[in-house]
């Protein structure tokens, strides 16, 4: 079976960061799509004009421009935007996996997800500034690479971490409005990470209990697996993708 898989980049980041994988899974015969969120990468937002809802906006209209529905898949604070994005356009999406993502539910917030107990040990909360009107967070280099990149070798983490940007604040602080009873039709999944400094591995197994998914794979590899586990990520993502394409045996899985 070959999917179409888009791919959906996390806070600070571009559609740059799923580059390790995109080939691989091209090579497989899969249709990969990345794009980058507005004020995010090469795109030119301005910092006042980005919000939640036009991130959502942006992955809708990517959904729309092939006839097919697609494999959604959201990294980090993606799990968000892919959150909001698969309830405005249900129709599009076959069906979802979180990759070290936040799961929030109606009416969450990235930021109200970050101040769970569970969140207690992310690195990028504890050290990111935000300065600016309209504000951005910004996380330094040395900060990025400890929270983001603790699992990728030095040289691979600090070229990593050079490509990222400011990240706008007011898609973090607003909350998902969506039906969960729509979310709920559609098949999820989520890739765990247990090395991961940014979204603690507690938080992660919290939002999945909380959450239910049809699978769960997890991977010893910091938060951005596509850098330092990438044959795992894909074989993960391919894998996923095939059993979500099945009627559902039974009840969640572990």
């Amino acid at each position: 079976m070959t999917a179409r898989f888009v791919l959906v980049h996390g806070a600070f980041s571009g559609g740059w960061c799923w580059q390790p994988v995109t080939e691989p899974l091209r090579a497989l015969g899969h249709t990969v799509e990345t794009l980058d969120l507005p004020g995010s990468g090469d795109d030119r937002t301005p910092v006042g004009d980005v919000t939640l809802a036009r991130y959502a906006e942006r992955v809708c209209e990517v959904l729309a421009q092939r006839p097919e529905r697609a494999v959604l898949v959201g990294h980090s604070m993606g799990g968000v935007v892919v959150t909001q994005a698969a309830a405005n356009c249900p129709d599009r999406v076959a069906s979802l996996i979180f990759v070290c993502a936040f799961m929030p539910a109606d009416g969450q917030s990235l930021i109200d997800l970050t101040r769970l107990p569970e969140g207690a040990a992310d690195q990028i909360q504890a050290n990111l500034v935000v300065e600016g009107d309209p504000p951005v967070a910004v996380l330094s280099e040395e900060a990025t690479v400890m929270a983001v990149y603790n699992c990728c070798p030095p040289a691979d983490a600090l070229a990593a971490a050079a490509r990222r940007g400011a990240q706008p604040v007011a898609p973090i602080e607003q909350p998902v409005r969506i039906d969960e009873a729509v979310l709920a039709s559609i098949p999820r999944s989520y890739v765990l990470t247990s090395m991961d400094n940014a979204i603690p591995p507690d938080l992660q197994r919290r939002m999945i209990r909380e959450h239910p998914c049809r699978r769960v794979v997890e991977l010893d590899a910091d938060h951005s697996p596509f850098q330092s586990a990438t044959a795992e990520l894909v074989s993960a993502l391919v894998e996923l993708a095939e059993e979500m394409a099945e009627p559902a045996s039974g009840g969640a899985p572990a």
